[in-house]
């Protein structure tokens, strides 16, 4: 196992650790998977918040614990509650079908697709945020829907009508609207990036896809994640990232050959290899008076039906 990087670098870069097992967290899921069995399913929203809550626990930044907050019972009439929506989508699409016209229901998917998926990141972002905390402040996002359904509805199409050369703008353009909205206590995060510092790069991650057999967008991804993490801020304080598309090779090629050894039993050791490799090469440079921020009671209070949303499309949560 390997051994976590000191909380403060020499440079006085502030990093957080795990302090967790592979171990443990295996022991936490196969426990789940018999529960979840047993349970033919309902379970496994308990058993989701119970990992949560180890990994969370786990995590230690400036000597202190994030924790999670969530529930399985607000996951699974989160879970419920999506399921009613869904339903209500399909009762709908074949009524269409049956009394209208096929093509007017295809249309109706397209656009109830696209209605649900940045409802779902919202919906998720919110959730994923107001139930963590570190010393017994809470995260929280503030952003407005309708701005999320212009950012993501228009990158979309600004992304298809370009053939996808707009990604990296449409991406940059999201991240801002994540970050610019999310809170830790009373102090807000911030970012501000440039699509056409990326969209170069981004172009010759495609240029380079097929003679690379795909490898070149690992370096492409760790060029974005330093660029995102360097000009993201909190309170006084910037980011810093050291991805490096060889890092992040040996780290995909040797959690693949753990788990093909393993017949899929690594799991817990590749996601905590994961965790690990993305907190020890990211950093916060700079004081920051820990002392100013402090809970905030204007945070919204949420549910679970976004992230509910989230899991049935697979869109994952947000940010």
């Amino acid at each position: 196992m390997s051994t976590p990087k000191p909380s403060v670098s020499p440079s006085g870069v502030q990093y957080a650790s795990f302090r967790g097992s592979g171990g443990t967290l295996f022991g936490i899921s196969i426990v789940n998977l018999l529960l979840i069995v047993v349970t033919l399913g309902i379970y496994s929203f308990w058993g989701k918040a119970k990992v949560r809550r180890y990994l969370y626990s786990q995590t230690e930044f400036s000597g202190d614990r994030f924790a999670y907050h969530g529930t399985g019972k607000e996951l699974f009439i989160g879970a419920l509650k999506a399921f009613g929506l869904i339903i209500v989508f399909y009762a709908v699409f074949f009524a269409i079908t049956r009394f209208v016209s096929l093509g007017v229901a295809i249309a109706f998917i397209y656009v109830g697709i696209a209605a649900v998926i940045p409802l779902a990141l919202y919906g998720s972002m919110r959730y994923a945020m107001s139930r963590t905390s570190w010393r017994g402040i809470r995260f929280s996002f503030r952003g407005a829907l309708g701005e999320c359904y212009k950012q993501f509805l228009g990158g979309v199409l600004l992304t298809v009508i370009t053939l996808g050369v707009y990604a990296p703008f449409f991406h940059v353009k999201m991240r801002t609207y994540w970050m610019n909205n999310t809170y830790f206590g009373n102090t807000p995060f911030g970012y501000a990036g440039r699509g056409k510092d990326l969209v170069w790069h981004f172009l010759l991650a495609v240029l380079l896809t097929i003679p690379t057999l795909y490898l070149y967008w690992l370096w492409y991804a760790a060029r974005q994640a330093r660029y995102d993490w360097t000009r993201t801020r909190f309170a006084a304080a910037r980011f810093g990232c050291t991805f490096t598309g060889g890092g992040l090779l040996w780290l995909a090629v040797s959690n693949l050959l753990l788990l093909i050894v393993t017949l899929g039993f690594a799991f817990p050791w590749v996601l905590i290899r994961n965790i690990r490799y993305t907190l020890e090469h990211t950093g916060l440079h700079g004081p920051v008076a820990w002392d100013k921020v402090v809970a905030d009671a204007r945070a919204p209070k949420v549910g679970a039906t976004g992230e509910g949303l989230a899991d049935a499309l697979d869109v994952g949560v947000a940010f």
